[in-house]
C-alpha cells in the first residue's frame, strides 16, 4: 500500500524552517528565476522518486527564489503575510483535497463558505441576503462583481446576456475613476465590454472621484450604466465619497460596483470605519482576504447585493451534475467549477482574530504607515505626497524620477526590506504599503532607516 504521508514531515520541516527564519532573511530574492531553473530543472526523471527527496530538492533549489513577502518587511504592492491558524487551515485544505464546487462533493466547504460569507457581510456593514462567492483575488472579484452588475442592467433593458451574448446588445456605458485599479479594466476586457470604453471621471489630488464630475458624466449618458467607485486608491489610500455616489447612481439607476481590495476592510475597524460610510449603498463588492485579512494564497470575495444577479451571472448546471436541493453549491457564485476550498483559510483567519483582533490588526498597520511617513518627511528634500489616511505612503525624492528610481534599486538590493514604485501625478515616486500582521514599529524603524540610507546615498552621488 502506498504510505499517504510520504513526503509531509519533510515538507512540515522545511516549512518550520523557512517560517522560523523569515523575520530575519532577507526580503528580496537571491536569484532571478534562471538561477532557480538551474536547480530544479534538466530532464524530467525516467523513474520517480522518493517523496521525501524531492521535497527536499524542490525546498533547497526554491529557496534562494523566495521573496520573503510573508515577511514583515516586505512594503510592496500590498500583501500581507499568513497568520499561523490560517497558515494551518491552508496545509488542511490540501490533505482534505475537497472539491468545494458543489455541496455533494463536500458538505463541509458548503458550510464553511456559508459561516464565512455571514461573518464577513457582518464585519463589513452589507446587507445579509448579499451572495458572497470566494475567488482568487481582487481581480476575480472585480469580474465576477461586474459580470452580475452586466447581467442586471442588461435584463433591466430587455437582454439576457447569459444566453444571447453582446453582440447586438444595448450598449452598456461603464464609468470609473480616473484612479480606477488595473484589474477593473481587464475585467471589462473579459466581459466583452471593453477595457478602453469606460468613461474616465474626474479625480481629486488623493485620487478620489469627484462625484461631481461623476454627476455630470451621468447625465450625458442614457442607458444601461455601471459606476466603478474605490475603497482605498491602491496608491494614497484614499476612498472615494460613497454617500453622494451612491445618490447621484440611485437617481440614475446605475449599478454601483465598489472595488475595495484592502481598503473595504477599514469598515471592521472602529477608528477607520468613517472613511467608509455609506459604501452598504452599492450593488457590489470586491474584497481580498490575502491583503489585509492575512490569509495566504489565494483568497478573496465577491459581494453581490442582488444574490439572484450573481447566481445568474456564475451558475453552473448539466445534467451529469448532482444538485442537493435547499444546499448551497459554491460554483453558482465563483467562474471556477473545480477549486479547492479557498473558504477555509480565511474563516481561521477571522476566527483566530476575532473582531477585536481583526480591528486592531488593521488599526495597528494604519499607525504604522503614519510612523514611517514621519520618519520618511524627516529626510532633506522629501515629500510625503498622500494625506495616510490608511496604510499607504508615498514618497517623492528632490532629485526627480531617476533618483527615486535609483533609490528603489538600492532598498531592494539591500534586502533589510522591499518596496516599489509607482507613477503619480506624471512624477515615478517610492510607495509603501503596510498590511502584514508580524509587522512591529522596530520593523518600521529598521527600515526608515535603510531608506533613509538609501536615499542619502544617491544624493550624495
Amino acid at each position: 500500500m502506498p504510505d499517504r504521508t510520504a513526503g509531509l514531515s519533510a515538507a512540515a520541516h522545511r516549512a518550520q524552517q523557512f517560517l522560523e527564519t523569515l523575520d530575519a532573511r532577507p526580503v528580496a530574492a537571491r536569484v532571478d528565476a534562471g538561477g532557480v531553473r538551474d536547480e530544479l530543472g534538466g530532464p524530467l526523471p525516467e523513474r520517480g522518486e522518493d517523496p521525501d527527496a524531492v521535497i527536499e530538492a524542490l525546498a533547497t533549489g526554491a529557496d534562494p527564489g523566495l521573496v520573503a513577502s510573508a515577511g514583515p518587511r516586505h512594503f510592496g504592492f500590498v500583501i500581507g503575510g499568513a497568520l499561523p491558524a490560517a497558515l494551518a487551515a491552508d496545509w488542511l485544505v490540501s490533505a482534505w483535497d475537497q472539491c468545494a464546487a458543489f455541496h455533494s462533493l463536500s458538505p463541509a466547504a458548503a458550510a464553511i463558505e456559508e459561516i464565512t460569507s455571514a461573518w464577513t457581510l457582518e464585519l463589513f456593514g452589507l446587507p445579509a441576503h448579499a451572495g458572497v462567492g470566494f475567488v482568487t483575488g481582487g481581480q476575480g472579484a472585480n469580474t465576477t462583481c461586474l459580470a452580475a452588475a452586466r447581467h442586471k442592467v442588461l435584463a433591466a433593458a430587455g437582454w439576457n446576456v447569459e444566453d444571447d451574448g453582446l453582440i447586438g446588445a444595448p450598449p452598456v456605458h461603464i464609468l470609473c475613476g480616473e484612479q480606477a485599479h488595473a484589474t477593473i479594466y481587464t475585467a471589462l476586457r473579459q466581459l466583452g465590454l471593453g477595457a478602453n470604453t469606460a468613461i474616465r471621471v474626474a479625480a481629486d489630488d488623493q485620487g478620489r472621484m469627484r462625484p461631481d464630475a461623476l454627476r455630470d458624466a451621468l447625465a450625458a449618458t442614457t442607458g444601461p450604466t455601471i459606476v466603478c467607485a474605490q475603497a482605498g486608491n491602491v496608491a494614497t489610500g484614499a476612498f472615494d465619497a460613497f454617500e453622494p455616489i451612491a445618490d447621484a447612481c440611485a437617481e440614475r439607476g446605475a449599478w454601483l460596483h465598489v472595488d475595495g481590495a484592502f481598503g473595504l476592510w477599514a469598515a471592521a475597524a472602529p477608528s477607520l470605519r468613517h472613511l467608509t460610510k455609506g459604501v452598504e449603498r452599492a450593488d457590489s463588492w470586491a474584497v481580498d482576504a490575502h491583503k489585509w485579512l492575512n490569509a495566504p494564497y489565494d483568497g478573496a470575495m465577491a459581494v453581490v447585493a442582488d444574490a439572484d444577479a450573481h447566481v445568474a451571472a456564475m451558475s453552473l448546471a448539466g445534467p451529469y451534475l448532482v444538485v442537493d436541493p435547499g444546499q448551497r453549491d459554491n460554483t453558482n457564485f465563483v467562474p471556477e467549477s473545480s477549486r479547492r476550498a479557498r473558504a477555509v483559510p480565511i474563516y481561521a483567519a477571522l476566527r483566530s482574530l476575532g473582531r477585536t483582533g481583526l480591528a486592531e490588526l488593521i488599526e495597528r498597520n494604519c499607525a504604522q504607515a503614519r510612523r514611517m511617513a514621519q520618519r520618511l518627511q524627516t529626510i532633506p528634500g522629501v515629500r510625503i505626497l498622500n494625506d495616510v489616511v490608511l496604510n499607504q505612503v508615498l514618497v517623492q525624492l528632490p532629485d526627480g524620477d531617476d533618483a527615486n528610481r535609483a533609490a528603489v534599486d538600492a532598498i531592494q538590493r539591500d534586502g533589510t526590506c522591499w518596496l516599489g514604485g509607482t507613477t503619480w501625478n506624471g512624477r515615478y515616486v517610492l510607495r509603501v504599503s503596510v498590511a502584514n500582521w508580524a509587522t512591529t514599529d522596530d520593523d518600521i524603524d529598521r527600515s526608515a532607516d535603510a531608506i533613509t540610507s538609501a536615499v542619502q546615498a544617491i544624493s550624495s552621488r
